[in-house]
């Protein structure tokens, strides 16, 4: 059951039961995972002296003897995870002691304690990448890397760490990426792992983080402190090279110096007598580019804050309590300072993504923009703005945000922000790419509202705003390529749209009885992609649906779209993939087969004629062609007469 060339094999799960020791020597590559082995003897590595490569994960391994790992001098890697290591493991960390060119291990998901991960790689003296994920280690001894000083990647995640103790890392100068998610951890003090450049924290407990200062500059690139509790921005060393910080699902309710009250943690640590809090957090992150501060609690965004951060690419502050932004982040203030001077030229941010969805705002000035010279994308969804109109002057009292006039501006999220009309002309100069309008129930847009973007806008959703006819009117937009009517309540679609270019269009769950002919027509060579399900289609109008299959366009829920039908006093529905068109009348044809038809009818009725007697009379059959009197009768017959029989004239007639 095993395939591969002569020293690359692959037994996974093939059902083995045992080592499969008939495959020869020369094999240097094997995978055994997701079998049933569950011993590993001398006489099953015998002949595999030049193996580099073991994978047995998943497995029901539980004793490995010292004489089979002895017969692997090659052996770099060693792939153990999801066993049963836990069993024996005095005997198998004495035969793991055998391993002396061990690189790589992984010993995850083996109900490992930490005494027992201890003793694994007690004597690995050249192992570079440690994998110990999903046990049950609580704490991590002073010793226990002690002899594996050349590691490099340590795996530590999804244990039930609650204590690092002091030098536990000390002796790894070569470490660069520590994984410590999803464990116990509630403090982080003195942290003094210069030469780290990915450290994960997420999932943790953790309310401080206090690094340490000292002379060798640290070299941390990435750090994630997401799902945690810090209640402040943490204090980092200031000499770094972080590039990325996740900061996200924590309780942080202010980036202000000075605003830190000791009292609102929960366990008390005698770290916090040297904690300071009354500096600027971000100091020292020069070299940041991305910064998640999401799902917190902050309520003001204080612009002064993010000024030292010279990098900053990307920013998100979604899903927090934001209410107002300000110029100047006083100590110990909250409130926003409108009327403070424009900040200076170099204070400019140079954001490019913008993230504040799901906050509070209602209102974005003009310097804030002015401030972010650079920015390419903000996502403003679930929020209070209403867009001002394309004057340079805003409307009076300043409830409305200016979003004209912002030329680096490429895509803008409005979804969700209670907006039920726009003004002519709100995002002039402002050469969007995509604009999402979506969730805005009611929305009223005239033409004009769109005015500008008829030669850049690329991307449209107007999705869910249950919009009628008279309230989406569209200009001429010749570059859209991407639009979204779903969820809206349109008969027929904006003729305005039928300039553009289209690729994928969505009309799903709307009135559209059909879809119109001109709009097809200019769409046939460009659109590659529609949705139409959720519309009253009529089954006997279903050209539409023929056009765009000689278009050769997708139609991609054409199995869930249904139409309509009459059948004497009710209306059916029926799946649009069965072919309904069976159930309607068929038109009228003048066709020469129809005449013929209609001609062998005259002939047959005139024929019938000559078979009626005179008054009183019986049938006895018909003997030649009929006279010219035939047809006329009188005008009320009586019961047992025959009725009357219209002239062959006005039946060519019907």
């Amino acid at each position: 059951s095993c395939y591969g060339c002569p020293t690359k094999v692959s037994c996974k799960g093939v059902g083995l039961h045992k080592f499969p020791k008939e495959l020869g020597q020369g094999v240097k590559y094997l995978e055994l995972s997701n079998n049933f082995i569950q011993n590993l003897s001398g006489s099953h590595t015998l002949g595999f002296g030049q193996l580099e490569y073991l994978d047995m994960c998943f497995n029901q391994l539980e004793a490995m003897s010292a004489t089979a790992l002895a017969q692997l001098p090659q052996l770099r890697s060693l792939l153990l995870g999801s066993n049963h290591l836990d069993h024996n493991y005095v005997a198998n960390g004495r035969a793991f002691h055998l391993l002396r060119n061990i690189e790589v291990l992984d010993l995850s998901a083996n109900n490992l304690e930490s005494h027992m991960a201890g003793w694994y790689i007690s004597n690995l003296t050249k192992l570079r990448m440690l994998d110990l994920s999903g046990n049950k280690m609580t704490r991590l001894l002073a010793g226990i890397f002690w002899s594996t000083r050349r590691l490099r990647e340590l795996d530590l995640s999804n244990n039930y760490i609650m204590e690092i103790e002091e030098g536990a890392f000390e002796a790894l100068e070569e470490l660069e990426v520590v994984n410590l998610a999803l464990n116990s951890l509630h403090c982080i003090s003195g942290f003094s792992l210069t030469q780290l450049r990915v450290l994960n924290l997420s999932h943790n407990a953790l309310e401080l983080f206090v690094s340490e200062e000292g002379v060798e500059p640290y070299l941390l690139q990435v750090l994630d402190l997401s799902h945690n509790r810090l209640l402040y921005f943490p204090e980092l060393p200031k000499a770094h090279y972080l590039t990325h910080l996740n900061l996200s699902n924590n309780l942080i309710a202010s980036l202000l110096p000075g605003s830190h009250h000791l009292g609102e943690f929960v366990l008390r640590y005698k770290e916090m007598a040297s904690f300071n809090g009354t500096s600027p957090a971000a100091a020292g992150l020069t070299h940041v580019a991305d910064l998640d501060l999401s799902n917190n609690r902050l309520q003001l965004f204080p612009f002064t804050f993010f000024h030292s951060l010279g990098s900053l690419r990307s920013l998100s502050l979604a899903m927090n309590c934001l209410q107002e932004v300000a110029r100047e982040s006083l100590a110990g203030s909250t409130e926003p300072s409108d009327r403070s001077p424009a900040p200076p030229e170099h204070a400019a941010l140079s954001v490019r993504s913008l993230d504040l969805r799901s906050n509070a705002i209602r209102v974005l000035p003009r310097w804030f923009f002015d401030s972010l010279p650079q920015l390419e994308t903000i996502n403003l969804g679930s929020n209070s703005l209403q867009p001002c109109g394309g004057s340079r002057v805003p409307a009076p009292g300043g409830n409305c945000t200016p979003f004209y006039n912002m030329p680096h501006l490429k895509h803008l999220n409005l979804h969700k922000n209670n907006i039920t009309r726009l003004r002519p002309y709100a995002f002039n100069q402002t050469l969007l790419l995509s604009l999402d309008l979506s969730g805005n129930k009611d929305l009223f847009m005239p033409k004009e509202a769109l005015g500008g973007l008829e030669f850049s806008l690329q991307k449209l959703s107007l999705r869910d705003n249950q919009m009628d006819n008279s309230k989406a009117e569209l200009p001429c937009l010749g570059t859209l390529k991407v639009l979204d009517l779903s969820g809206n309540n349109l008969s027929l679609l904006p003729t305005g749209l039928f300039c553009s270019p289209l690729e994928s269009l969505d009309v799903r769950h709307n009135n559209l009885l059909t879809l119109e002919k001109p709009a097809l027509t200019s769409w046939s060579r460009s659109l590659k992609d529609v949705a139409v399900a959720g519309n009253p289609f009529s089954c006997c109008s279903l050209a539409w649906l023929d056009t765009l299959r000689a278009a050769g366009v997708g139609v991609r829920d054409l199995d869930k779209a249904l139409c309509a039908y009459w059948d004497g006093s009710r209306n059916f529905s029926a799946k649009i993939t069965s072919s309904p068109r069976w159930l309607c009348p068929r038109p009228r044809s003048t066709s020469p087969l129809a005449l013929l038809v209609v001609i062998i009818g005259i002939f047959s009725l005139s024929s019938g004629a000559c078979c009626l007697l005179k008054k009183g009379q019986k049938s006895l059959g018909c003997a030649g062609p009929c006279s010219k009197k035939v047809g006329v009768f009188p005008p009320h017959p009586k019961r047992d007469e025959p009725a009357e029989v219209k002239p062959a004239d006005s039946i060519t007639k019907v």
